[in-house]
């Protein structure tokens, strides 16, 4: 199995930046994707990013040029730099591992962009 972590989130204004972090532990030898999805009180969980063992990379339109998803192998972490925040980006946001069958979840962290 695949225990994930996030950290980072927090309050801040529009047109700010902030940079969450998914640790990873247990199985994660199996793991062939990474991501992050979001979901603010009353919508659906939507992806936000995505990154793959092989370094390929996906974006939801609207963060498309503002987000950035990275990983660092040593540290098992995943990344996402938020710039250019906008109060829509208000979610929580969920770490995401897939392994073939299956998807693990982080407990979320909250994001927050205030006018």
């Amino acid at each position: 199995q695949v225990q994930l972590v996030e950290s980072g989130g927090g309050l801040v204004q529009a047109g700010g930046s902030l940079r969450l972090s998914c640790a990873a532990s247990g199985s994660i030898f199996s793991i062939t994707a990474m991501g992050w999805y979001r979901e603010a009180p009353g919508k659906q969980r939507d992806l936000v990013a995505r990154i793959t063992t092989s370094g390929s990379t996906n974006y939801a339109e609207s963060v498309k040029g503002r987000f950035t998803i990275s990983r660092d192998d040593a540290k098992n972490t995943v990344y996402l730099q938020m710039n250019s925040l906008r109060p829509e980006d208000t979610a929580v946001y969920y770490c995401n591992a897939q392994v073939r069958g299956y998807q693990y979840w982080g407990q979320g962290t909250q994001v927050t962009v205030s006018s």
